[in-house]
């Protein structure tokens, strides 16, 4: 803008600088048109994504839940602090620890604890290395444990293990309501670094059925190897924790991964369905050897529990690594005898979870490398179990049709319908803003005449 001449603006032609009245006071501004300005201004920015909407994650960092709170581990059960189910907390875990919470449960609900460790980068850990969640009743018995390891990738990255009270006619130990207690300990940790974890804890709660379904396990299921999928590779960047995972479907995913890069991905699976994927690594442009389990591929259900894992090991020519076949998803799996059965027990978004060993960097250079996920989903969708009540969170062990929206590629039907509403909706917030503003626009003129017209027959 020229600042002199016949093109400058005055101060009373610029909407945003108002003439002051007579006493050196701006016009008051209209608290509706103020309102709006807000409110336009917060769709805004709402549909349009920050500039790290959609990065992946770095090497070494985990992304905790935003706003999690800080709960401190007891040594003792007298001093645990309480964990409410469908909340997240942060916490840590020292070497050689064993740390107490606690859980105040009701007779008819199912609880579930997973712990997530995550060792920084350049720590030192074994491949027997890792922690377990176990849950305790008031009188000492084990309701449930499971340990999580770094196997054989021996490479620091977030590792997960869960732990539940379950609610059962059938069972006797660990039933009725009353004080639980969760602990999560370090195992194998000898050779390891002395570096205290950080530690994220996610409760849930499941209701009971409304009525009382199977006591066993299906017996049969679909256990052939699928066939891989194939097609054109859509790009969709990981996210670096569980609170942040990207949402993928049944297709073909293509990013890039660092070594010790972490990425997470979760896919809608719905009762009668049945998960399954493999990781891909591209080949190397330089260096030569070999990496043991430089790739390792987790999947995770609802509630942060692990299902099932798998590895390759890497000589700079492409490798995969493919999860083994795995029954449908169905509540009465919890009654089955394998663990990789008795995790997919509900549906809901279960995560797959890919590690880059950090070692890779030594034999075959920083990166990135390029990663393909190819995802499948078999199965019919069959109507879930009636439940008695609602899960903590809400939601949970349910698959909506905005959740499938979110995992469709963009190229697909589902997705151009998503992006056209996003589209619809970042048009919409900003022809709201700019409306606003010539609505605001014109009241200061008007405003500003006014003003003009009063001040004028003041000094007569």
């Amino acid at each position: 803008m020229e600042r002199g001449g016949a093109g400058r603006r005055t101060r009373a032609e610029h909407p945003r600088h108002p003439r002051r009245d007579r006493r050196g006071r701006r016009p008051p501004c209209n608290p509706a048109v103020r309102l709006a300005v807000a409110a336009a201004t917060l769709s805004l920015a709402a549909v349009v994504p920050g500039p790290n909407a959609f990065a992946a994650g770095s090497p070494g960092r985990y992304a905790f839940t935003d706003d999690a709170p800080s709960v401190a581990g007891a040594t003792s059960t007298t001093d645990a602090e309480r964990l409410e189910p469908g909340r997240t907390y942060k916490s840590s875990l020292p070497r050689n620890g064993k740390l107490y919470y606690r859980l105040d449960l009701d007779a008819t609900s199912t609880a579930y604890v997973s712990a997530t460790a995550v060792p920084a980068a350049g720590t030192t850990v074994a491949a027997t290395d890792g922690l377990r969640t176990s849950v305790q009743d008031a009188h000492g018995a084990s309701c449930s444990f499971q340990a999580a390891r770094f196997g054989a990738s021996r490479s620091p990255h977030p590792v997960a293990a869960w732990g539940a009270r379950e609610a059962s006619p059938g069972r006797t130990l660990c039933q009725g309501a009353g004080t639980y207690y969760v602990l999560i300990e370090r195992v194998g940790a000898d050779g390891s670094s002395t570096d205290t974890w950080p530690l994220e804890l996610a409760a849930f709660s499941e209701p009971p059925l409304e009525h009382t379904g199977a006591t066993a396990a299906p017996e049969s299921w679909n256990s052939a190897s699928p066939e891989p999928v194939t097609g054109q590779a859509v790009e969709r960047a990981g996210g670096a924790g569980f609170a942040g995972a990207s949402a993928i479907g049944p297709g073909v995913w293509r990013t890039r991964i660092r070594p010790g890069e972490t990425l997470f991905y979760k896919v809608p699976v719905d009762w009668g369905q049945q998960p399954n994927a493999t990781a891909e690594l591209g080949s190397a442009s330089e260096g030569g050897g070999y990496v043991s389990g430089a790739l390792t591929l987790s999947l995770y259900n609802p509630v942060r529990g692990h299902v099932e894992e798998a590895y390759a090991g890497y000589r700079g020519r492409q490798a995969s690594a493919g999860l083994a076949p795995l029954p449908p998803v169905d509540h009465a799996n919890r009654h089955g005898f394998a663990d990789q059965v008795k995790s997919l027990r509900f549906a809901g978004f279960h995560y797959l979870v890919v590690h880059l060993a950090a070692q890779t960097a030594e034999r075959f250079g920083e990166g990135p490398y390029g990663l393909t996920l190819r995802v499948r989903v078999d199965g019919t969708v069959r109507p879930g179990p009636d439940y008695a009540g609602r899960s903590e969170p809400g939601q949970l062990f349910e698959v909506t049709a905005r959740d499938r929206a979110a995992a469709t590629p963009a190229g697909a039907a589902g997705g151009t319908v998503a992006l056209r509403v996003l589209a619809a909706g970042g048009i919409g917030a900003g022809t709201v803003l700019l409306a606003v503003l010539g609505v605001w626009t014109m009241a200061a003129r008007r405003r500003t005449a006014s003003s003009d017209a009063s001040g004028s027959s003041g000094a007569l």
